[in-house]
């Protein structure tokens, strides 16, 4: 919640502004009985991103002011889908579990005395129970998830869609719609291939036994053939990603209280070569380190947070961040974001359509 408010003002609240901050985002932390029914429970997917999507745009026929795009309005709006995400997120995958599963239907109304991490752990869980920890460590995974100054698809996709002057629902649906894509965020697909080296590889202490696997991996033999470690190397980040730094901690006393030390050490063991191993291949110069996706997707497993909302989660946390830059693309009033295409093929006369077979032959 402090880290929003830092988003959206540019500042940290005082005590008094956290407060009412707090207070204003549990006032809107709700959901009609009419959008969840007619919205969420109906046409569920087996993807909750497009849920989302869908559950966002339909925001729209529920705003009474939805095109106005001035800042105090946009502002509104911003902090109503802040405060309704998690729930949409977690309602759709109990809506995907009970129609898609067979699973029970489970709807909790949020609790108004949770933060928001501790809510999604709440609504999501049978008996609602989490430790002090649990809702530390994903409160962790909010904050850091919520924006990436080094600039990212899905934010420059809200900087594009809003320069045209398009509704808060358009806008951030567009950025959902971005950060749906395999490319943007690979948590699951790192989780999947630590499922298949756990598999393969019967000592994980065994540095020789992982490092084998792992130049299979890079070598298109193994995992998926793409020759990808993924979680390892990024953009901007080098030497390291702080936001692994930061989630490595956590991951690691999180796996202490859950008994996973095995599994931790593994990750451990595979960041450590992994890095090395990328660049004698590849000849490259260049530090790879772990990047937030290496340990994020083990820290969701450990929480119980089912694969399907992995990626979700990831939006709840960022949309703070595409608002952000929202209001940032209408307070600086800019012209709309056009790209540059310049044509590189070769022009070709214009043939009357009875002559077109001689320009073919």
């Amino acid at each position: 919640e402090e880290t929003t408010y830092l988003l959206l003002f540019g500042k940290l609240p005082t005590e008094e502004q956290r407060k009412n901050f707090i207070h204003i985002l549990t006032d809107l932390e709700e959901l009609s009985g009419a959008f969840l029914r007619d919205v969420i429970m109906k046409a569920t997917s087996t993807n909750l991103m497009n849920s989302l999507m869908k559950s966002i745009l339909s925001l729209y026929s529920y705003d009474e002011n939805p095109d106005d795009v001035c800042v105090p309005n946009v502002l509104r709006q911003s902090l109503q889908l802040i405060a309704k995400m998690p729930l949409i997120s977690v309602y759709a995958y109990q809506a995907y579990r009970h129609y898609k599963l067979d699973g029970t239907l489970m709807i909790k109304n949020p609790r108004k005395d949770y933060s928001i991490a501790e809510n999604i752990l709440y609504m999501l869980r049978d008996d609602g129970q989490f430790t002090e920890l649990e809702a530390k460590v994903l409160d962790i995974c909010l904050v850091l998830h919520a924006e990436h100054g080094g600039g990212n698809n899905s934010t420059f996709t809200t900087h594009v869609v809003t320069s045209s002057g398009t509704d808060t629902y358009s806008a951030i649906a567009a950025s959902i719609a971005s950060l749906k894509g395999p490319k943007h965020g690979a948590n699951l697909k790192v989780q999947r291939m630590f499922a298949d080296i756990m598999e393969h590889c019967s000592d994980w202490e065994n540095k020789d036994e992982i490092c084998e696997y792992l130049l299979k991996i890079l070598d298109k033999q193994a995992f998926d053939h793409a020759g990808l470690i993924y979680g390892m190397g990024h953009a901007v980040y080098t030497l390291s990603d702080p936001r692994a730094v930061i989630l490595k901690k956590f991951a690691k006393s999180l796996s202490e209280e859950k008994g996973m030390q095995k599994e931790f050490a593994l990750y451990e063991l595979v960041e450590r070569e992994a890095g090395n191993l990328i660049m004698q291949k590849r000849q490259m110069f260049k530090p790879v380190c772990a990047n937030v996706d290496f340990y994020s997707g083990f820290v969701y497993s450990m929480l119980g947070i089912p694969e399907e909302l992995f990626t979700p989660i990831f939006a709840i946390s960022r949309v703070s961040g595409w608002c952000s830059h929202r209001l940032e693309e209408l307070v600086n009033a800019g012209k709309i974001i056009r790209p540059a295409y310049k044509y590189v093929g070769h022009h070709r006369p214009y043939y009357d359509i009875n002559n077109r077979d001689c320009e073919q032959k």
